[in-house]
């Protein structure tokens, strides 16, 4: 593997305060948010919904991605409702880390909940390839000719 492949530890905590600009600005110039035409105040209340929590991935203290969860947001299980690497973090596993942590918090429920983009192929193969299954798709959901598709993982 070569050296810039290679992740140094990562931290993921609660996000400060200061780090909520940070992700609003990284989900507002990122896929797939760019093609949902969701601008930066959009991405800024997403974040700060009640009920749910922004944990940040942190490489060397400075932050390389983020994921939101609601703890109970479907059917009781737990909901990953966004998540996001910064580009130049992505390939070093981060986006695989920050899920893995997202499992580890819903430990003792059966199931873990996301929504994938059908245009959002890169994501797809990340959630099957860690075991996420498709067990729906709303048609038209957000944009006109494209789907959410929403994803499971047995997690007991």
């Amino acid at each position: 593997m070569s050296p810039e492949h290679i992740s140094r530890p990562l931290t993921i905590t609660q996000a400060l305060e200061p780090e909520f600009e940070w992700c609003a600005q990284l989900m507002a110039g990122s896929e797939p948010w760019i093609t949902l035409r969701r601008g930066i105040d959009q991405c800024r209340a997403a974040l700060r919904r009640t009920g749910h929590e922004l944990y940040v991935a942190r490489e060397a203290g400075q932050p390389v991605g983020f994921i939101l969860i609601n703890p109970y947001g479907c059917a009781g299980s737990a909901y990953i409702a966004s998540i996001a690497v910064a580009e130049s973090a992505r390939g070093k596993g981060i986006g695989t880390q920050l899920l893995t942590f997202a499992e580890r918090q819903a430990e003792g429920r059966r199931f873990i909940f996301l929504c994938v983009s059908s245009f959002n192929h890169r994501a797809q193969e990340l959630y099957y390839s860690l075991g996420y299954q498709r067990v729906g798709e709303i048609p038209n959901y957000v944009i006109e000719g494209h789907s959410e598709l929403l994803l499971a993982k047995r997690l007991v």
